[in-house]
């Protein structure tokens, strides 16, 4: 059961509309193909039973209404008639697991609150609502009280109740309690159906869920993304990939190659970001770093496990970086039908270790523009070398650039200001020219641009046009900042003039 729209939106922070409620629960059921759905909790707002209305409207028309679960209370029925006006015909109990709970939430004897749960039990058979029952905190119920743990099992199993939802609400189990205690319930009662909901709060839910189904567990509660209240919940990918690897005597029917489509969608309504590192659906996971493993993929997949992104529908990739190697970014060019011979392989790779070491990442879309800045820099003998700058942009001052430049192993140092950095770059350019009785070529084209899908850390090449008395050309400087590049291409115009 994928509890997302219900357990997953008690994300702190998150919220679904109505709209977006409907469209993933269409995704879940329909295209990822998990078994059930908890949607929303009964009586909480108009919005939610807006969200559930259309959900059991569509679901109705489409087979899946027994497959629509929502979060009901024991209140003598007012969230059955809440239930029943939205058209949801499965309700999901809460009730309490642990003798603490009932004590001091509820402050009842164990006595009154079974007869509180039979009471809203019966009513939901008389209206035609299957009911499922959470005994909330579980897990602490068995460790502090399992007698009154068993009391309750003991009364629910004569009840018309067709599933057991056993909780792991604070998120506490190891998975050692989590076999034992499972297995305890899973012998004593044979035919009942029960369902284990783990929560991470110490990293342990994935572990915690493969000792469940050891255990003889009969469903699993999970969400995407691993959403839910404080480190949320079970995250249904990565039970998925480790039901399948791991336990091929369980079948289960979710498609493993939606997973990543519908973890980016949910991620783009919640604004709930997925960690760069989450397994199967983080952007790093199926990304090699070091060279030395892109070179063993090529030698007979050598860093390949059972995860192939395939699985996924993703595929893998080749981080560009200081710790790249020739192995890294041969990969990225056949991906970019790019060739390149020993040497300039080479002289591309020494680049893109110097930008790494600037710039956290180099992306494959930088490549062609990185290439383009090495073999145009074999164009000349470099006999001016812009040794060293200070540019300054002070609000309420103008731009200022103070220069070191070197030319025929002669050095220069000037200082000048300008309408912007560049500006003053050129003009403090201009007087060490002048000094040698030279003339600069005149810019007259300008043009910034970053490769296609890259961000704010993206590198960036300017393209600069100049102008002799005998004819344009264009250089290009690359970098990751904009002034910067524009002095690497204007550093290419000195050389080639």
């Amino acid at each position: 059961m994928d509890t997302t729209l219900r357990d997953g939106e008690q994300t702190s922070g998150v919220s679904f509309s109505a709209s977006e409620k409907l469209t993933l629960a269409k995704l879940l059921l329909e295209e990822l193909k998990v078994d059930r759905i908890e949607v929303a909790s009964a009586r909480v707002s108009d919005g939610e039973f807006e969200a559930v209305k259309n959900i059991t409207d569509w679901a109705e028309t489409e087979g899946f209404i027994s497959n629509v679960e929502v979060l009901t209370f024991v209140d003598g029925g007012v969230s059955l008639d809440w239930m029943e006006q939205a058209g949801a015909k499965v309700q999901n109990l809460l009730t309490k697991g642990s003798l603490n709970h009932l004590t001091h939430q509820l402050k009842k004897t164990p006595e009154q609150h079974f007869k509180d749960i039979e009471t809203v039990v019966t009513k939901a058979s008389a209206l035609g609502i299957s009911t499922n029952v959470y005994l909330e905190d579980w897990s602490n119920g068995m460790r502090n009280s399992p007698e009154y743990v068993f009391q309750y099992l003991d009364f629910l199993v004569t009840l018309p109740v067709k599933r057991i939802l056993l909780p792991d609400t604070l998120g506490v189990l190891t998975h050692q309690e989590t076999f034992e205690f499972l297995h305890q319930i899973v012998e004593r009662y044979p035919d009942a159906h029960f369902d284990f909901h783990g929560h991470n709060d110490y990293d342990l839910s994935v572990a915690n869920v493969m000792e469940a189904l050891k255990a003889g567990i009969h469903g699993l509660h999970l969400t995407i993304n691993g959403m839910g209240e404080r480190a949320g919940n079970a995250p249904l990918a990565s039970v998925v990939a480790v039901i399948n690897d791991f336990l091929p005597e369980i079948s289960i029917g979710v498609k493993e190659s939606s997973l990543f489509k519908v973890s980016k969608l949910v991620s783009a309504f919640t604004g709930f970001g997925i960690p760069a590192n989450k397994p199967i659906v983080g952007d790093n996971v199926f990304t090699q770093t070091a060279g030395i493993h892109a070179d063993g993929d090529s030698k007979k997949n050598l860093y390949f496990n059972d995860l192939l992104p395939e699985r996924f529908g993703r595929k893998r990739k080749y981080a560009l970086g200081k710790t790249s190697g020739k192995a890294n970014i041969q990969k990225n060019l056949q991906e970019l039908g790019l060739t390149l011979n020993d040497e300039e392989l080479k002289k591309v790779t020494e680049r893109i270790i110097e930008l790494g070491d600037k710039k956290e990442r180099v992306t494959k879309e930088d490549l062609p523009y990185i290439i383009s800045d090495v073999l145009d820099s074999e164009l000349y003998q470099q006999r001016v070398f812009v040794k060293s700058y200070v540019l300054t942009h002070s609000k309420g001052l103008k731009p200022s650039t103070t220069l070191s430049i070197e030319i025929d192993g002669k050095s220069y140092e000037e200082n000048a200001q300008g309408d912007g950095q560049f500006d003053a770059f050129i003009n403090a350019l201009r007087k060490v020219y002048q000094k040698e009785n030279r003339e600069l070529p005149k810019l007259v084209d300008y043009a910034v641009r970053i490769p296609p899908g890259s961000n704010s850390d993206a590198l960036c090449e300017t393209i600069i046009t100049w102008q002799t008395k005998d004819k344009d050309f264009t250089t290009r400087g690359l970098d990751s900042d904009q002034t910067v590049s524009a002095i690497k291409a204007t550093e290419k115009m000195l050389n080639l003039v």
